[in-house]
């Protein structure tokens, strides 16, 4: 079918004509072919040159603008989380947390719009998404009070428990900068020296490391944060996301017979399903400690190495995608994710780990896309921006007044005391010091006898396959912190690794609880 439609440009009227193909719309235009200046392009076929075989000309502006467009269609690649699918949709909250919160968003009814990017954290732009990794779950949530990310991951819980350590880590699980190839024995080497990391390499290397799709698979803040009531009454809060399409994960064989057909299996099906109309739902779930009872734990509840196994799950709303993105670069790749976006009503914990992103992901995103990077239309809020930031590389905010300052008797510009930060009641002195309840391998051997026995025998393959590449001392390091979690995945692990269990046994004897 071809159907032609007047349609108003800066020009003069042009015509519109479309050409409906199947399911795909062709678009055919008159208007004339431009350059960034708006000015018309007389030919995009030949190079301007010094006669029928001289050089090319320096004069050929067309050429020049092309080449360096093109030379600078790349931004710098995230270090984490480079491999990324994102959609749009709305999260519709259920219950009203006005006892524990201040934020808007959280009263029942109350629809907000929010953008999606699922990712998987260690690998390139362009790695299979069969590959082992964590997965990414961030949402931007566009409220009416600013814009919200909860920032997390399909697993619980990180690897470690300071910010200082991540660097190093990330690190490790790169390809070893001598080669550019993944190695192992490098990854365990560092892992040796950390046993928190235990629980969470326990997810990596079980199915959940290889899910089957972002539609079948959880989210979780995994981080502690707060939530602020009208009242400046504090309560410790963590977000879960739980799919209503189920959760289901690759067997090692299913990876790598997948990886041999589709490496992009996970963006492909959260597109098409959306296509559909078969949206994908999770509904968000959050567990609640008031302060007082931090100190009741046998474990640091702020540490983001552990879970709260014991305290109870409560629904909170529900989260709908029903539209992709129509341009993936100035949508997907510019959505700038970070902790830091917070809105009155939600604060960061004391949790080490997340006290370092809030500068850290937010300096990355200033990074590759400028300091202006919020004013993009993916990551604008859609509350009104006024304050005295200003000029930068691509700034197009509209600044209609010459008060870029505060206070102001001209221009005022008032503070909200509702959106005061909470008040923490500090003691002691200044430390560089381990936290004091550490309880690195309980929660993991937790997480062992949880799987069934078809699950145990997946991971105790995957993790021993992995972990035989690495050196003896660093292998039984590794190999005393799973027997310490528990003593038959410790064995198993032992003997696809081709490890001495008498000497994991002795080395994990050692090992505090």
């Amino acid at each position: 079918m071809f159907a032609c439609t007047p349609v108003r440009f800066a020009r003069p009227l042009q015509l519109l004509c479309v050409l409906t193909l199947g399911s795909v719309s062709v678009a055919a235009h008159s208007s004339p072919l431009t350059r960034d200046n708006g000015a018309a392009v007389g030919d995009n076929q030949n190079s301007q040159t010094a006669g029928t075989n001289g050089p090319v000309l320096l004069q050929d502006v067309h050429l020049i603008q092309k080449l360096q467009r093109f030379d600078r269609e790349r931004i710098p690649e995230r270090v984490v989380h480079a491999r990324g699918t994102g959609a749009y949709g709305v999260f519709t909250a259920s219950e009203n947390l006005v006892d524990l919160t201040k934020a808007a968003l959280f009263t029942a009814g109350t629809v907000t719009p929010v953008f999606v990017r699922f990712s998987s954290v260690v690998h390139g732009t362009h790695s299979p998404e069969t590959l082992r990794d964590p997965r990414g779950f961030a949402t931007k949530f566009y409220t009416a009070e600013g814009n919200w990310d909860l920032v997390g991951n399909n697993f619980p819980t990180f690897f470690i428990r300071d910010a200082i350590k991540f660097p190093d880590m990330v690190h490790a699980f790169k390809p070893d900068p001598r080669t550019n190839l993944g190695n192992d024995a490098r990854r365990f080497d560092f892992f040796s020296h950390v046993p928190e990391a235990t629980r969470t390499l326990t997810e990596l290397y079980s199915n959940a490391g290889t899910p089957a799709s972002y539609r079948e698979m959880d989210g979780n803040g995994v981080h502690a944060y707060k939530f602020v009531n009208a009242k400046d009454e504090v309560s410790y809060v963590k977000f879960h996301w739980k799919s209503l399409q189920g959760v289901r994960n690759f067997t090692p064989e299913e990876a790598t017979r997948v990886q041999g057909t589709d490496f992009s299996h996970m963006t492909l099906d959260l597109i098409k399903h959306i296509e559909k109309g078969e949206f994908p739902k999770w509904d968000l779930y959050i567990q609640v400690l008031k302060p007082q009872a931090l100190a009741t734990f046998d474990f640091d509840p702020l540490d983001a190495t552990k879970v709260w196994p014991e305290v109870p799950m409560r629904k909170v709303g529900q989260l709908v995608l029903n539209r992709n993105p129509a341009n993936v670069f100035q949508e997907t790749e510019q959505v700038a994710m970070a902790p830091s976006n917070l809105i009155p009503g939600i604060e960061p914990s004391e949790d080490r780990l997340l006290q370092g992103r809030l500068f850290s992901y937010a300096d990355t995103q200033m990074h590759r896309l400028g300091a202006n990077a919020l004013q993009l239309p993916i990551n604008a809020s859609k509350a009104p921006v006024d304050n005295g930031n200003q000029d930068g590389a691509m700034n197009t905010a509209s600044t209609l007044t010459g008060v870029n300052y505060q206070p102001s008797r001209l221009f005022p510009r008032e503070e909200s005391s509702a959106a005061r930060y909470s008040m923490l009641l500090l003691t002691g002195s200044t430390q560089q010091a381990k936290i004091q309840r550490e309880q690195n391998f309980k929660q993991a051997g937790d997480l062992y006898r949880s799987f069934n026995s078809k699950a145990r025998k997946d991971l105790i393959h995957s993790f021993g396959t992995s972990l035989a590449q690495a050196d003896t001392v660093s292998k039984h390091h590794i190999l005393s912190f799973l027997y310490k979690a528990d003593p038959e995945y410790g064995a198993g692990v032992t003997d696809v690794a081709k490890g001495d269990l008498e000497q994991v046994k002795k080395m994990a004897a050692l090992l505090s609880d």
